[in-house]
């Protein structure tokens, strides 16, 4: 799992750089927005993960954050386009970040595991 943080925390960091040289500021700010709603995310989806298996019981903050994260992640969302005017495709494909870590993730274990098959 801290490979696929360090990868998604890679991935918004290479995007937003990509971006603030290909179309400047504002995007970029947008994309890295984006790629630390997705972390977030993430992290949120782990702690899920830890509390149904038992292994971590998550306090009543993390348990609310845990029922609320998409109602927040919308809210923000909402106010990063609608308040800041940054363009939605910008912030949505930040949000791909965790995903794309995800994927390197898998790409690395196919390349790199071999010996344990």
């Amino acid at each position: 799992m801290w490979r696929i943080r360090l990868l998604a925390v890679a991935v918004g960091l290479g995007g937003t750089v990509a971006l603030l040289v290909k179309q400047g500021g504002r995007p970029a700010a947008g994309f890295l927005m984006g790629a630390t709603l997705s972390i977030a995310n993430l992290e949120g989806l782990s702690m899920l993960a830890h509390a149904i298996g038992g292994t971590e019981k998550p306090g009543a903050v993390a348990a609310l954050l845990i029922a609320l994260r998409y109602v927040l992640i919308g809210c923000a969302l909402y106010v990063i386009v609608r308040f800041l005017g940054i363009t939605p495709i910008a912030v949505l494909a930040g949000l791909l970040a965790a995903f794309g870590g995800v994927l390197l993730e898998i790409l690395y274990e196919l390349v790199f595991q071999r010996g344990n098959l």
